[in-house]
């Protein structure tokens, strides 16, 4: 047998696709070997614009920055004040979003109560209905009708500070929640008259109605059955901003919150999570314009969601147009979850601290998204009400100081003007100049 001449030509360095990753090449082999699709918790992992592709235009010589001991820059939001009887005040524009008992663990929406009344803003339930722990910790409360109208009964409409309508969220819009079997516990099954143990599956749209002018009707119910007293929200998922928000103000709505596809959710498919809606940069400045177009901006206040992460991403929002924003995922950071001290314990599990998102199997080893009693117990409620507070007040601090540095004695006096953009696609979704220039990419005026 001829013996076989080793090649001595240089080999090429080994190049692994750009489209089919690792992460990738993974999930084909996870598919081909279960035929389901997968499901994981969080919002979108992969790099789209966002708020760190904005800078914000310091004052020096042209504009005067405010001393920031002896002038003062307020940071406080009324929400509601276009029909409700009792609109919402609050001491900062950061509100905690909708998470429910069930995907979260009793003493979890307890923590989130008590972070959020110390630091003077609201809290939301979620799907799945209200908790006395959430209400007693709770100064503002606001009620979550989703769907699936889980726990939902007028005297819990009567107990809540407003109402939320919840039409999309950003991690599915268009789709339906997910809540599997191994977190119905005992107390869940009760409260949504569920089957302990067999999966929830909500639906992707409101029984009530079939449209916009179906959607007024129901709201002018809730209003009766509060007295006109609670302020209604109506939420909607970054798909067509500009419509939804059209839509929602002509059906009534007194706040419309915004949810971008880097919003979180508990569990759906991450088909969904990564390839629906738009980015939540994206979704501002359509909603704002509805908002103008139709004389209403800051008379129905807009509430963005969707990556908030730090007082710089509040403060960019607001300068945008908003009013307010919410927060899920960073807090859920702040009180503990994916932390560091439980890396064994990930490992185990097949992930790591940081990228655990597996909150549908009910295994959290903090504690936080599990119905578990024996990982419900590690969780200080106290405690970790204690640090959303330090999170929340850090946040309103730091978008209190980038106003301060850009002149504003209120954070709310932030605007488009104060921000250039980094890159093209950031300059044309947030409709700020590029920076250096004074032009945008569909710039009025200019034919590119």
């Amino acid at each position: 047998m001829k013996e076989r001449v080793k090649s001595t030509n240089p080999r090429t360095l080994p190049i692994k696709s750009a489209n089919f990753s690792d992460a990738t090449n993974a999930e084909i082999r996870r598919a081909a070997a279960t035929g389901i699709y997968d499901i994981r918790g969080g919002g979108a992992k992969r790099t789209v614009p966002h708020f760190d592709d904005l800078l914000f235009l310091g004052a020096s010589i042209s504009r005067y920055p405010l001393e920031g001991y002896r002038e003062k820059c307020e940071t406080s939001v009324t929400l509601g004040t276009r029909f409700a009887k009792k609109p919402i005040h609050l001491d900062i524009p950061i509100t905690i979003a909708g998470m429910s008992f069930g995907a979260l663990s009793g003493a979890a929406k307890e923590a989130l109560g008590r972070g959020a009344t110390d630091a003077g803003t609201s809290t939301t339930t979620g799907d799945g209905g209200m908790t006395e722990e959430e209400r007693q910790h709770s100064r503002t409360l606001i009620y979550q009708y989703l769907p699936s109208r889980y726990g939902m009964n007028p005297d819990d409409l009567r107990r809540c500070d407003a109402i939320e309508v919840v039409v999309g969220q950003g991690a599915k819009p268009g789709g339906g929640g997910m809540l599997l079997g191994q977190k119905i516990s005992d107390r869940v099954a009760e409260m949504r008259n569920l089957p302990k143990g067999i999966d929830q599956r909500s639906a992707c749209r409101h029984p009530d109605w079939t449209g916009p002018d179906d959607l007024e009707i129901k709201i002018l119910e809730l209003r009766e059955i509060t007295n006109w007293e609670k302020p209604i929200y109506v939420k909607i998922g970054g798909a067509r901003p500009y419509f939804d928000a059209t839509l929602a103000v002509k059906a009534g709505a007194d706040v419309i919150v915004l949810d971008g596809m880097q919003g979180g959710t508990a569990a759906t498919q991450n088909i969904f999570i990564e390839h629906v809606g738009q980015p939540t940069l994206a979704c501002i400045r359509p909603a704002v314009q509805a908002l103008e177009d139709l004389g209403l901006h800051r008379k129905v206040q807009l509430i963005i969601s969707g990556g908030i992460r730090h007082g710089a991403d509040v403060a960019k929002a607001l300068a945008l147009g908003a009013d307010a924003v919410s927060i899920g995922t960073a807090a859920m950071i702040a009180l503990g979850d994916n932390d560091p001290q439980w890396e064994a314990e990930y490992n185990k599990m097949g992930t790591t601290a940081g990228a655990y998102d597996d909150w549908h199997e009910g295994m959290d080893p903090a504690g936080i998204t599990t119905q578990n009693p024996e990982l419900t117990e590690r969780f200080d409620p106290v405690l970790g009400g204690r640090r959303l507070s330090n999170y929340l007040k850090v946040m309103a601090l730091e978008a209190q100081t980038i106003a301060r540095a850009c002149g504003k004695s209120h954070v709310h006096n932030l605007e488009p003007e104060d921000l250039c953009a980094l890159t093209l696609e950031a300059a044309a979704m947030a409709k700020v100049p590029l920076a250096g220039t004074d032009w945008w990419p569909g710039k009025p005026g200019t034919s590119y």
